[in-house]
């Protein structure tokens, strides 16, 4: 959820003009990781759970390229926090998921 926090603070410096795509986009994907685990831990399946974190971690991918598109279009110049938590983060959704993948 601090990713939500950081990515909600990011595209506040993105221009006006990108309300209604980047910083949408941005916002709802950053918004979409911890709630598709939440929802896929409340499924109560380790098959469910799996494919949910699944899609969290796609969320995640998607966020950093939009991340890297406000970068090239030089919306924003300071993004290194965000990056890393996108790296922590995809590193702890990696081995969440093979480690469930491992007990099937």
């Amino acid at each position: 959820m601090k990713l939500v926090t950081q990515i909600y603070e990011l595209t506040k410096m993105l221009p006006d003009d990108e309300r209604f795509g980047l910083t949408s986009q941005m916002r709802r994907c950053s918004v979409s990781v911890p709630s598709n685990i939440a929802e896929g831990w409340g499924r109560l399946s380790r098959k469910n759970y799996i494919q949910f974190l699944r899609i969290s971690r796609g969320s995640l991918y998607e966020l950093e390229t939009q991340i890297l598109i406000t970068k090239q279009l030089n919306y924003i110049n300071d993004s290194k926090a965000v990056e890393s938590l996108i790296i922590e983060i995809s590193k702890m959704l990696n081995s969440l998921i093979r480690k469930l993948e491992e007990k099937n």
